[in-house]
Order: structure tokens, then C-alpha cells, then sequence
């Protein structure tokens, strides 16, 4: 047997993970990185894309890669969630930590310990400012085939990337929303989850390329609405906050689940419900939610316009208390 057919060791078996330099830290360190050097490799068949600015941990480690088997890759099994950093903290950090504990108890997958999660943003908090952080669990590596029953242990991943976002802008002027013609199909398991299988999410957001929308209404089989492509919806309709319920399809946002709690504190009327196009085309002001933007008004939906603010600006101010 040639050298070349022999079976490469599990060991071996690694996928680059994007954008991602391994920074120094108090645990570990790396070497120096000019960035007149950064490139893409496609040497022994991988493909790596060095960025200066990304740090990614894996397991608690800094890392750039992940194993070929890892059953998050092969299968999308597993959950996520983004959240937002600001003056180096995580906005809604335990409220997102609860958010995935759930998620993973919703695709039987056992959530890593809170105190773990804690370990790893330590490792990173020298290097956070402003951007984005992203938390991830996957079942971890095992055999091929779809049985989850030989998966070896859970793997945590933890990625920050920087760059500042500015989340009020043109508050004033809202965002324009398009309709998606893609709709979503019915899994009451996964309703609410925020599983790594985002086909739908990603070939929804293919459907535009321009600058003139901002975001895609969702609906589904049944011509129900349910969400943006990258948000959950509001709308303020003769005194009731509306946002479509979620048990069917879709994913229950951190912003979303935040902002009905203290809606309901101030003394608003919130209410999960079936929502149709038309009763979105009616309402007095339409909102759209994330843990990464916050809350902003649709403006726009196709030919549908709302010219001014009516709710929106005190419900901003509210999920961003």
C-alpha cells in the first residue's frame, strides 16, 4: 500500500474554520501576524482565510479548526445564538445563555455547564469592544449516518468578530422590508430553536441583492406570517403589540422574548397570535426585532408605507433599558 492510500488517522481529519487568527491570551499564544500577509490557502486541499480581527474558541481553546466529523457540520446538529457586544460586554448574556440551555433541551442535546460559558468569555474579554459574538453547540464528532446515539462528546464554540455597529440608523427613517416568496414549512419540534440548519433563512436572504431592502418578510405554508429572515416581527394594531406565534415554524429570538416581558411589565397588551399578511398591512406601525440591531420600524413593506413613528421609539428605548 502507497503512502497515499493509506486511511489518514481521525486525528488528521480537521476543517478550517473562517476568518479566525489565534490570538495570545492568558491560557495560550500564537505567532505574530503581519497583515500584509493575509491570504487564501488551498494547500493539502483546505481552504483557509486569515483575518487579524476574528478569535474563535473551541472547547475553551483558541482554535482554527473543527473536525471534519463534527456532526454540526455534517448535519446541522446543533444550536447557536448571536449576541451583540457593546463597550466590550455582551448584551443579554444570561439571557441568552437561557435561550440556548433551551435550545439544546429541545433537540436532546445536553447544553454545556453556564460556568464553562463564563470560562470562555474570561479568556476572550481582553480582546472584546464592539462587535458581534456568536455561541455554538454541536453534538461533536462521530461515526457517518444519522444516529446521534454514537456521538461522542458536545462540542462549544465560541467566536467574537469585531466592528462597530450602529443600530439607530436612521431610526427616523425605518428599513424596508420585501416579501419573500420562499415560505416556511411546518416542524413543531424545532419551532422556536435556533438549530444550525438555516437552509431556508439562507436561501430566502438569496433572493435580493440590492440595497433598496433591508430585510424579507417571511410567511408560511399557510400564507401566515412569521418572521423577517434575520428577525422576529411586532406590530402595534388599535392598542395591541401582536407578533406572530411561534409554534409551528420560525425562531424565538432573545430581542423577541425581552421585549414581550417588559412590554408586559409597562402594562401593554402583548399578544402571541396567527397574523396575516393582510392584518400586518393594516396594522398602525410594523417593528422588526434582533439581539444585534435591537428593535427597528419597518418604514416600507412592498408598496405598503408607514410614514411615522407611533410606538416604536418608546419600545426601542425599552429593550435596549
Amino acid at each position: 500500500m502507497s503512502p497515499t492510500s493509506r486511511a489518514m488517522p481521525r486525528s488528521m481529519w480537521r476543517c478550517r474554520i473562517p476568518s479566525v487568527l489565534a490570538v495570545p491570551t492568558a491560557r495560550s499564544s500564537s505567532p505574530k501576524f503581519d497583515a500584509r500577509s493575509a491570504h487564501l490557502s488551498s494547500s493539502q486541499g483546505a481552504l483557509q482565510i486569515m483575518n487579524v480581527a476574528s478569535i474563535v474558541l473551541v472547547d475553551g481553546a483558541v482554535a482554527n479548526s473543527i473536525p471534519v466529523d463534527d456532526r454540526g457540520l455534517m448535519y446541522g446538529d446543533g444550536v447557536f445564538r448571536t449576541l451583540r457586544v457593546v463597550d466590550s460586554v455582551p448584551r443579554w448574556w444570561n439571557e441568552q445563555l437561557a435561550k440556548l440551555t433551551v435550545d439544546c433541551g429541545r433537540i436532546g442535546l445536553p447544553a454545556p455547564d453556564v460556568a464553562e460559558w463564563n470560562r470562555d468569555l474570561a479568556t476572550i474579554a481582553p480582546s472584546l469592544s464592539a462587535g458581534v459574538l456568536k455561541l455554538l453547540v454541536t453534538r461533536g464528532s462521530g461515526p457517518r449516518g444519522y444516529s446521534p446515539q454514537a456521538a461522542q462528546k458536545n462540542r462549544r464554540l465560541m467566536r467574537y468578530d469585531p466592528g462597530h455597529m450602529d443600530a439607530k440608523r436612521d431610526f427616523a427613517a425605518g428599513i424596508s422590508v420585501r416579501l419573500c416568496a420562499l415560505r416556511l414549512g411546518w416542524q413543531p419540534r424545532l419551532a422556536g430553536v435556533k438549530h444550525l440548519n438555516r437552509l431556508e433563512n439562507v436561501l430566502a436572504r438569496a433572493e435580493w441583492d440590492t440595497p433598496e431592502f433591508d430585510e424579507g418578510l417571511l410567511l408560511d405554508q399557510s400564507e401566515q406570517v412569521i418572521s423577517g429572515v434575520m428577525s422576529n416581527l411586532f406590530i402595534w394594531h388599535r392598542n395591541r403589540l401582536l407578533t406572530p406565534r411561534l409554534d409551528q415554524c420560525g425562531v424565538a429570538g432573545a430581542a423577541r422574548d425581552r421585549l414581550m416581558r417588559l412590554a408586559r411589565a409597562q402594562g401593554l397588551n402583548v399578544e402571541e397570535t396567527r397574523l396575516s399578511l393582510q392584518a400586518v398591512l393594516e396594522a398602525d406601525e410594523a417593528m422588526l426585532t434582533n439581539s444585534l440591531w435591537g428593535l427597528r420600524r419597518v418604514a416600507r413593506l412592498e408598496a405598503k408605507i408607514w410614514p411615522h413613528p407611533v410606538i416604536s421609539s418608546r419600545l426601542s428605548a425599552l429593550l435596549d433599558a
